[in-house]
């Protein structure tokens, strides 16, 4: 209820992160780089990290001269434990306490049923998609806690994607013939999970998990969907169109402000609305 002095509701106050220290994975293109975009607009720092430093750099300097806020980046591999840790070592040597983790970088791989390889195809899937967010959100979780509360907690996002929840993972768009995306909805589904688990382990650090489930949108797991000219990527859309980039940023900061401190937990789908058409068609 408004008592006494009004409440600040303005959605300057709601959704401010300006001065907020922020790490997204995966930064150097597609989703990530449009998350890294949002929050420097908005007056963060944000570091981004990836394998590929020739990406990363460029994107640095286009975030910088954009500005207000500031782009900075790492080099690192996230495949691994130990390879989790050296970027939170890193982190660490240039800041005492993060607000926003984004763990955004992700594998696919794409085989027939028979023919799936086991380093490949599932190992380096599994290792990346699950087992590095769960590394590298536990290493950072001391400087995430160290400037939360409960009305305006650490975030994690963890990207996560629809194909958790479809089941039809052989000869989709995304896909080469006859073949499918087995270990890659698999680890996905996984992503929604162990953010629930780690929602309720970090809880009373103030420290809220959430997952984005993105559909279609421009990124390197999808250019093979778009370069295919057989395929109609916008075509089965209920909005008639893609994701777009103020798509992701709108939700990307709905959740690393204050506007989302009392949700934690939750898996977002962003799709517009085209899993629950393909329900209805089948109905």
């Amino acid at each position: 209820m408004l008592t006494g002095t009004m409440i600040d509701l303005n959605v300057g106050a709601l959704y401010n992160i300006k001065g907020k220290v922020a790490l997204v994975t995966g930064g150097g293109s597609g989703i990530g780089t449009m998350i890294a975009a949002a929050f420097v607009q908005n007056g963060a720092k944000v570091y981004i990290a990836s394998r590929k430093e020739k990406q990363l750099k460029e994107v640095s300097d286009a975030l910088n001269r954009a500005g207000p806020g500031s782009c900075h980046y790492f080099v690192a591999d996230l495949s691994s434990k130990a390879g989790c840790d050296a970027l939170a070592n890193a982190i660490r040597e240039k800041e005492n306490k993060i607000h926003i983790l984004v763990n955004n970088s992700g594998a696919t791989w794409g085989a027939p049923f028979d023919n799936v390889p086991e380093k490949e195809g599932w190992d380096r899937v599994m290792n990346l998609n699950v087992k590095g967010i769960f590394y590298l959100t536990s290493a950072l979780t001391p400087l995430l806690e160290k400037d939360a509360n409960n009305r305006d907690p650490a975030s994690v996002i963890n990207i996560s994607s629809m194909a958790s929840v479809v089941a039809v993972t052989e000869d989709s768009a995304l896909a080469s013939s006859g073949h499918g995306l087995w270990s890659y909805h698999t680890s996905k589904a996984a992503v929604n999970h162990l953010t629930r688990q780690l929602a309720v382990t970090l809880a009373k650090k103030n420290i809220h998990v959430n997952a984005i489930l993105p559909g279609v949108f421009p990124s390197k797991m999808t250019a093979f969907g778009f370069s295919r000219k057989d395929n109609d990527m916008a075509g089965g859309q209920p909005t008639g169109r893609v994701g777009t980039t103020e798509d992701m940023a709108g939700l990307a900061l709905f959740l690393a402000s204050p506007a989302s401190a009392h949700i934690t937990g939750v898996c977002i789908p962003i799709d517009g609305g085209a899993t629950v058409a393909r329900i209805k068609a089948a109905m």
